[in-house]
């Protein structure tokens, strides 16, 4: 007896195809352009209203921006804020604490960025210095900008254990590749004759080619 092989037909030949399609998406980690072809599968009246065009611009936005706001994610976590909620928006402009607005806001652009320039904080403990540069931060980050916070006296625990590995330069040629460097609780004390030549040390290989 011969074998009757049967091939799904009309509609039915079309899911058949978009489930193949959407597991082939999942395994290229296209997840969220095959959760939004679901979408458009289980709402086709409504969707079908649109041309292919919109229909695929939908597919292709959803999918970008899932990777944008991965991307955005991972700038944060590798930053290591202190304070990652921190943002422009939650800044609060009491009066005592005397900041600028329309300064800070240019700030959010990350232009001084861009230009090489640096901004220091300056005020009494507690004022929220800290809060404001996790802010300024988590601003660079969504302009997908990498960032590295850390606290003066972690820096100088860092570079020294650095050189006594023989690893200085390398240390230093890692945080000369990030595009902004908070540095938290900046001489808050003296530093040792040590901690001062280390600094120094930095600054030098900092600006040369290592």
């Amino acid at each position: 007896m011969a074998l009757r092989v049967v091939l799904p037909t009309g509609r039915k030949a079309v899911v058949v195809m978009l489930n193949n399609t959407i597991e082939r998406l999942r395994a290229m980690k296209m997840s969220a352009f095959a959760s939004e072809l679901e979408r458009q599968m289980e709402d086709a009246n409504s969707y079908g209203q649109l041309g292919f065009e919109d229909q695929l611009a939908l597919l292709v936005d959803s999918e970008w921006n899932r990777r944008q706001n991965n991307k955005l994610t991972r700038l944060v976590n590798r930053a290591n804020f202190s304070d990652p909620a921190a943002t422009m928006e939650g800044i609060e402009y009491i009066e005592d604490r005397h900041l600028d607005k329309g300064k800070m806001l240019r700030f959010a652009t990350c232009r001084y960025v861009d230009e090489g320039r640096h901004i220091i904080l300056k005020g009494a403990s507690g004022n929220g210095k800290t809060y404001i540069a996790c802010a300024l931060g988590n601003a660079a980050c969504r302009k997908f900008k990498t960032v590295r916070y850390i606290r003066m006296s972690e820096l100088l625990d860092e570079l020294s254990v650095a050189k006594a590995n023989g690893e200085f330069a390398k240390v230093i040629k890692a945080y000369k590749k990030v595009d902004l460097l908070i540095l938290d609780e900046w001489l808050i004390r003296c530093l040792t004759p040590n901690e001062s030549m280390t600094c120094w040390r930095s600054s030098r290989l900092a600006l040369s080619g290592l």
